[in-house]
């Protein structure tokens, strides 16, 4: 099995509603366990800033579903619970993004593992150290702690 960190986030509506059903549907994926999961913290929207606050967390999984079927299962499981992609970085009712793939490098038009903005993205550091205070950026070897630490 692969362990798999997944950024979740939701800015409009009901926010922790669809936080709390994006890990529940999450948790009941096959071949798919869910280890740990950091605090949820309300951030600013970045990039396209004329939206609401986000919630952001991080949930530890643990996996048998390869990179790309789990992507497909997270897509479907915002589109289920109302996720439309009307403007780019736009407001949302969640978000699921895999930001981290056992020690995988991925990159095609699809997927992009590590996800390209943690390191640009504090609260998404602080919650990654958060459930795993070991983790390593598998590209550079850096514990995520030490990068957040040097900022």
């Amino acid at each position: 099995m692969a362990t798999v960190y997944i950024g979740l986030g939701s800015n409009l509506g009901d926010r922790e509603h669809f936080i709390s059903e994006a890990k529940k549907r999450i948790r009941d994926l096959p071949e798919t366990v869910m280890l740990s999961e950091s605090k949820i913290e309300e951030t600013k929207p970045v990039g396209y800033t004329a939206q609401p606050d986000f919630l952001n967390m991080v949930i530890k999984i643990e996996t048998d579903l390869s990179p790309h079927h789990l992507l497909d299962m997270l897509l479907a499981i915002e589109e289920e619970l109302g996720r439309t992609r009307d403007i780019p970085l736009g407001p949302r009712t969640i978000d699921c993004d895999i930001l981290l793939y056992g020690e995988m490098e991925i990159r095609d038009n699809r997927l992009t593992v590590p996800h390209g903005e943690i390191r640009n993205r504090p609260f998404v550091l602080r919650q990654l150290v958060e459930v795993d205070a070991d983790l390593r950026d598998p590209v550079t070897n850096e514990y995520y702690r030490e990068v957040l630490e040097n900022g």
